[in-house]
């Protein structure tokens, strides 16, 4: 039950989803700011928005419903109305396997999300986004993947944003096979438990922490934190730079990375830089990496460090952790995995 412990804390304003938006103005006045307030509709006012450029501001309370922004809903601004992102919340509890209310199947993991996004340019800053479902309470399901947030679109940028889940937290996709869309996120909080940041878009994550959760099981690795799927014509994937990594479980208990081939994309060539980190002991620093299927060995990936700190970054066995050279890590930088847009600037 932490998960729903921790979120409790949120009092004002629990949602039922459909309501109402308290807008500042209605499409047809083109007004650019759309407030919601506890007893609102989140997903209202997205779908109130008429015009590209235009700014949601979230009112603290918490707000129980799924959230999709489609693809013409450009250069979005979705924001909590404080700099704290713990006032406003925005959570629901879908899991992959969860059956979906019209009997035409569950929704596997995508479409358990409580938050997703289409939408080119878009910008989402001082909220916390959560899947609150629990394996313990769904013994039945064994699709087990719950998503806070599955992001697509180029150019999507997340600032001091909470995303908490479990399993596969946060899903940084593309819109196609063949895209390269690019994704920023900076001064995040991401906590999960297996595969918790996943995906094949280019993302960076800049001074992000990184959460690992105490799991109630009896074997390890308990979970692993990135599980890249990076096109193969790609040339980069997932980058974590100046952040941290704790843990809630025993040290060694996670792995830092493993490779995830999927079925519908055979061709993967898995990207993942994690440098100038502090990793702390939670992450076993001996065998960091793992298989997802022996097919496709974690060698064989684009898996590389840098620059490294903490108890879960010693090097004990040379070949478990490949580095990056200082002249390979002069471009393993945000500028250019992002080719040009700057959100940070």
């Amino acid at each position: 039950m932490r998960r729903r412990t921790l979120l409790a804390g949120v009092t004002a304003g629990l949602l039922a989803a459909g309501s109402r938006p308290a807008l500042a103005g209605t499409p047809h006045t083109g007004r650019r700011v759309l407030h919601v307030r506890p007893g609102d509709s989140v997903q209202a006012a997205v779908d109130a928005v008429d015009g590209p450029g235009r700014t949601i501001v979230v009112h603290p309370g918490t707000y129980r419903e799924v959230v999709q922004v489609p693809a013409h809903a450009g250069e979005l601004t979705l924001r909590g109305a404080s700099r704290d992102p713990r006032d406003a919340v925005i959570v629901f509890a879908n899991a992959n396997g969860t059956p979906k209310p019209d009997g035409s199947g569950t929704y596997g993991t995508a479409g358990s999300a409580t938050f997703s996004s289409a939408a080119p340019g878009l910008t989402v800053r001082d909220l916390t986004l959560a899947n609150d479902w629990l394996r313990a309470d769904h013994p039945d399901i064994t699709g087990t993947q719950a998503v806070a947030a599955y992001v697509t679109g180029d150019r999507t940028h997340f600032e001091n944003v909470r995303l908490l889940a479990h399993q596969d937290t946060l899903f940084v996709d593309t819109t196609a096979l063949d895209a390269f869309d690019r994704q920023y996120f900076h001064r995040c909080h991401i906590e999960g438990d297996v595969d918790f940041v996943f995906g094949r878009a280019t993302a960076v994550f800049e001074d992000c922490h990184f959460h690992t959760l105490q799991r109630n099981v009896d074997f390890t690795p308990k979970g692993m934190v990135f599980a890249p799927s990076t096109a193969r014509a790609n040339p980069y994937g997932i980058l974590a730079v100046r952040s941290r990594i704790t843990s809630g479980a025993e040290d060694g208990a996670y792995k830092l990375a493993r490779p995830w081939v999927p079925s519908y994309e055979t061709t993967a060539w898995p990207s993942l830089v994690v440098r100038d980190t502090r990793i702390g002991p939670g992450i076993d620093p001996v065998t960091p990496y793992t298989d997802m299927r022996e097919q496709y060995p974690w060698q064989t990936m684009r898996f590389r460090e840098y620059r490294n700190t903490g108890p879960g970054a010693v090097i004990t066995v040379p070949e478990n952790r490949p580095r990056l050279t200082p002249a390979e890590a002069e471009v393993h930088t945000k500028e250019t995995y992002l080719r040009g847009w700057r959100p940070h600037a």
